[in-house]
Parts: structure tokens; C-alpha cells; sequence
């Protein structure tokens, strides 16, 4: 009986299920994901030689510096994450700890996640490209864009996408690249008539753009105090709302003039 115990052994005995549930706690599968920086691709270049932006029936331009999209990569919908895991990326600035639910679309397969993703990235691309040759005031029925870029899902590449198009067929529009030559990161969903929408990710997305040589970050305007969270040393955020706002920002930073910031 307790009664006859004396206090430290009722303490040790109160304390023995209670070190046992953290220790199943700490081995079960939690619902979150942990996310990190991913890869960039440069929308100016090629991946795995080819040519990232293809464009037929309108004169292009040869372009210097670069437009890298950015991602994220993150434990898959399948995957278990225990709570050492979690903990682990809690006190990480390299890492973020997302419910699951938020990442991906509840019930679906690691396959069916990644087919979804690559359907939002075929659309992206044709939104990026109506946005791109509508600011242009091309016709799209006498110029075609082909977009290629393999392994890399989901919507939010679709501004540097647009960029990358105008700067193929107008550049700053005084004969020099939209970028000034610089590596210029950024992110941001795009709709048919320019909008830029938000995005997810933004503090990891900043450190794989510093960690891969850019030194300008395009973010939308929304996500300005998220892309501050974590923001890498001499890397430049300039917020936009629009593909007319971007190329602007990037004309006036090549200029020296007046360009927004967070």
C-alpha cells in the first residue's frame, strides 16, 4: 500500500507511467511535417540541358544574371515524424515545423501528392505565360512559350516564370536584362491578369536564395513580415503585389532609383 511507502519511493512510483508515456510520445508518429530549404533553378538558364524558357515567333534576347525560383523540401504526407524530430527542428532557423494537413492534401498518397504538385506546376506555367505576353501586349496566338522544368511541383514559381519571359523578349526595355545582370531570387504565385499571390515557405525560400548566390529576394507584399523572420545576411527583400510591380522594382533598382523594400 502507498500509505506504507515512504515519500520518495511514492514519488518514484508516481513518476515511472509518467516517464513511460513521454517515452511512447517521443516515439509516435506525429501529424506535422518539417520542411527546409530546397533547391533553386535559374529560369534565365537550362536544367540538365535544356533551356528552362523556350520561345517561338517573336525575336529574343541573350540574357545575363539570373532569376532563381526557389523551393522547399519537406518530410512527405507518409513519412513519420517522432517528437525528437520535431523538437529538433523547434529550435532550427534552417527548419519549420508544419502541420501536415497544411503541406498537403489530407488523404492523399506520397504518389498522389506528387502528381497533384506537378499538375499545379503545368498550370502555373500557363498562367505565367498568358501574364507574361498580356504585359507585353504580345498576341499568344502568334508566340509560343515552352516552359520545362522537371521534378519541381506546385504554383509558386509562376512570378519568376513571367519574369523570365519578359526579360527573354524585352529586357528592361532600353536594351539591358531586367536583372542588371544580378542573381535576382524571388517566389509568388501568378494570375492571368499579373496579380501576385502569397506563398508558403518564404523564411526557408530566403535561405536557399542567399545560400545559392542571390542577393535581391522578390516576395509578396503580403509575406513581407514571414520573409524578415529568418532573412540571411546582405540579402535585399523587395516586396510586389503585381508583375508590373516587379518589373518596375527591377528597372529602378538597375537605375538606382527608388525601390521598395519590407
Amino acid at each position: 500500500m502507498l500509505s506504507s511507502l515512504t515519500r520518495p519511493r511514492v514519488i518514484a512510483l508516481c513518476a515511472l507511467p509518467v516517464a513511460a508515456l513521454f517515452a511512447v510520445a517521443g516515439l509516435a508518429p506525429l501529424p506535422y511535417a518539417v520542411a527546409q530549404p530546397g533547391s533553386t533553378a535559374n529560369v534565365l538558364g537550362e536544367v540538365r540541358g535544356t533551356p528552362v524558357i523556350t520561345i517561338v515567333g517573336a525575336p529574343t534576347r541573350t540574357t545575363k544574371g539570373e532569376l532563381l525560383m526557389t523551393t522547399i523540401v519537406a518530410t512527405g504526407p507518409s513519412a513519420d515524424v517522432d517528437l525528437g524530430e520535431v523538437a529538433d527542428a523547434w529550435f532550427r532557423t534552417d527548419r519549420a515545423v508544419l502541420p501536415r494537413d497544411a503541406v498537403y492534401p489530407p488523404g492523399k498518397s506520397d504518389e498522389e501528392v506528387v502528381e497533384h504538385n506537378l499538375e499545379d506546376m503545368q498550370k502555373s506555367q500557363d498562367v505565367a505565360t498568358r501574364a507574361a505576353l498580356s504585359y507585353l501586349g504580345e498576341d499568344p496566338a502568334k508566340v509560343k512559350v515552352t516552359l520545362r522544368l522537371a521534378d519541381v511541383g506546385g504554383p509558386s514559381a509562376g512570378l519568376l516564370f513571367s519574369l523570365g519571359i519578359v526579360d527573354k523578349l524585352a529586357g528592361d526595355g532600353a536594351g539591358g536584362d531586367l536583372t542588371g545582370g544580378r542573381s535576382i531570387a524571388g517566389t509568388g504565385t501568378i494570375s492571368p491578369d499579373g496579380k501576385v499571390g502569397a506563398v508558403g515557405g518564404v523564411a526557408l525560400k530566403t535561405q536557399a536564395a542567399k545560400r545559392d548566390g542571390a542577393r535581391v529576394f522578390l516576395v509578396p507584399k503580403g509575406e513581407c513580415s514571414d520573409a524578415q523572420a529568418e532573412l540571411p545576411d546582405g540579402l535585399r527583400l523587395i516586396p510586389v503585389t503585381a508583375l508590373k510591380d516587379a518589373v518596375e522594382s527591377l528597372r529602378a533598382l538597375e537605375k538606382g532609383g527608388k525601390v521598395p523594400s519590407c
